[in-house]
């Protein structure tokens, strides 16, 4: 295995984010997604997890698959929410008996069923401080430019981020679309005294209807982009406005890569064409 701490050491990586599957069908269409995608030589690619028994063994059975049968690096995704301390150190020990070394410590949301409990760990810094204890891990956090959605304000959520990165190795952002957000973000944690990586997470807007959705997980589309994609779907439809949506995320991952950015870390939504037209055009591959 490799750990991620180790590679932004070495450079800057390229990641992608992938979620487990539920059913047949979109078991089929990630397994083409990693086809389609482990030729371009990511660095690491992460796999979400949102809490539950069900959801903590398809992460599970997907990470330690793409150990064993893929040239891939996996980092697990793992949440405080609806798990006791000692079932969460479980997990840990299993991913570590297991060779996982990459882990992405989150609070996670509130469970959607109240008897599955918010779990005994309030914040993800607290995850932070048991895998360290386990050891052996290489650890990332969450970061939003915009601040958390539920943080009372941003003072306090630069605050908070600033804590839990300082025991962390890297941290990876929420997506955005403009780049003077990422660096108000990477300024901030500086003026606190932290200087650790922090990747920008990349995702385009390839439907109009997605719009909306963006908004209430905390990044809004500014309103110079919704103008593109509205104008890209009055001229071409719906193929024009995936089109305009892959080339706005295409200009944001060039500004930030000339401005010193220490890696990409793209949402592919399981799917794998936006990030390979991404990565043509701007020249980017297996090294």
């Amino acid at each position: 295995m490799t750990r991620i701490g180790d590679l932004l050491a070495k450079g800057r990586t390229y990641s992608f984010e992938f979620f487990p599957p539920k059913t047949d069908a979109e078991q089929a269409r990630l397994v083409a997604t990693l086809r389609e995608l482990e030729p371009l030589g990511p660095s690491f690619v992460s796999v979400t997890y949102r809490g539950g028994a069900a959801s903590r063994q398809r992460t599970f059975d997907l990470v330690t698959g793409m150990l064993r049968t893929t040239s891939l690096v996996p980092m697990a995704h793992l949440v405080c929410v609806a798990h006791t301390r000692l079932e969460l150190a479980d997990i840990l020990v299993a991913y570590r008996k297991a060779g996982v070394e990459n882990l992405m410590a989150l609070g996670g949301d509130p469970p959607a069923e109240p008897a599955e409990g918010l779990g005994e760990l309030t914040h993800a810094g607290e995850l932070v401080d048991l895998a360290r204890a386990i050891g052996g891990f290489s650890i990332g956090v969450a970061a939003h430019p915009a601040g958390h959605p539920l943080s009372p304000d941003l003072v306090s959520d630069r605050d908070h981020l600033a804590g839990k990165l300082a025991r962390a190795d890297f941290a990876v952002t929420q997506f955005f679309f403009e780049a003077h957000e990422y660096a108000s973000l990477v300024t901030d944690l500086r003026d606190r005294g932290v200087d650790k990586p922090v990747l920008p997470g990349i995702m385009p807007v390839e439907r109009l209807n997605s719009v909306p959705g963006m908004a209430r997980m905390g990044a809004a589309v500014p309103p110079w982009m919704v103008e593109r994609l509205e104008a890209a779907d009055a001229r071409g439809g719906a193929e024009a406005v995936r089109r305009e949506g892959v080339a706005c995320a295409t200009e944001l991952c060039q500004q930030l890569l000339e401005a010193g950015v220490p890696g990409l870390h793209f949402y592919t939504l399981n799917r794998s064409s936006a990030t390979r037209e991404i990565y043509a055009a701007l020249g980017l591959g297996a090294p």
